[in-house]
């Protein structure tokens, strides 16, 4: 373990906990993020710090060290991205290519950054996507573009809900009810003729698969409280799509 001035431990911690904070917000899985914080620490002498990672706050501290440090997670969303760079910035520090202190000037710059694709792209990839999905459950090519005119509009929403009102699961459900609205008008005016599998296709980019999946690899891993409360996230949001879709049936029939 090297010897390291309190001051020097503190900008240690700080670069972890920042690598860590930007992996968790960026949709990372619990056992990445600590794997990372953990590298990096080892990479300056600390080979048996300690972490305790949650989906709204991260815990660090080295070792020997008697102080720790917490951050607190208030977003999270999905960019691979981001994931994929802290994990090259890590890799560099544990290679010996970058010292702590060049890490945390890069991974202040990575936060800054956003590196999303821009709107209308998403909006676009959506719209192609819900055409698909549609196909793939075996729909007819009569539904092909009104399911995704249906499913871009629907993704379009929970885009505007959430930038506006940022309620948590409220985009959802508003997506969901304009897609079955929409769907149901579609349908009524024969535009559409599948109804269920034209409303079935347009809410599958709004379905978190991602968030899923990790609650799921984080279970597996051991990490039970991550694990659940990803799982709960994913749960209520499955919920307030299914809620927003029968609202609307339930207006309209």
């Amino acid at each position: 373990m090297k010897v390291l001035k309190p001051a020097e431990e503190k900008k240690l911690v700080e670069t972890c906990l920042l690598a860590g904070k930007i992996l968790m917000q960026c949709g990372a899985e619990t056992y990445r993020v600590e794997d990372t914080m953990m590298r990096m620490a080892a990479a300056c002498g600390f080979s048996e710090s300690q972490s305790f990672v949650t989906p709204t706050g991260i815990i660090f501290s080295l070792e020997g060290s008697d102080s720790s440090q917490f951050v607190r997670i208030s977003q999270r969303g999905t960019d691979l991205e981001k994931i994929a760079r802290v994990n090259h910035i890590s890799r560099r520090m544990a290679e010996g290519e970058l010292r702590y202190e060049e890490a945390f000037q890069a991974l202040k710059q990575l936060a800054k950054e956003n590196l999303s694709f821009p709107i209308w792209v998403q909006i676009l990839a959506a719209t192609i996507s819900t055409g698909s999905f549609l196909i793939m459950f075996k729909g007819v090519w009569g539904d092909y573009l009104p399911a995704m005119l249906v499913g871009g509009l629907g993704f379009t929403v929970m885009l505007l809900v959430h930038n506006q009102t940022k309620v948590k699961f409220f985009a959802e459900f508003m997506a969901a009810f304009v897609i079955a609205l929409v769907s149901l008008l579609f349908v009524r005016f024969s535009v559409g003729q599948q109804l269920d599998l034209i409303v079935i296709a347009s809410v599958m980019p709004l379905v978190p698969g991602l968030l899923i999946t990790n609650a799921i690899r984080d279970l597996m891993a051991g990490h039970f409280v991550s694990g659940l409360s990803k799982g709960a996230e994913a749960f209520l949001t499955a919920l307030a799509i299914g809620a927003g879709v029968a609202v609307a049936y339930s207006i309209w029939l």
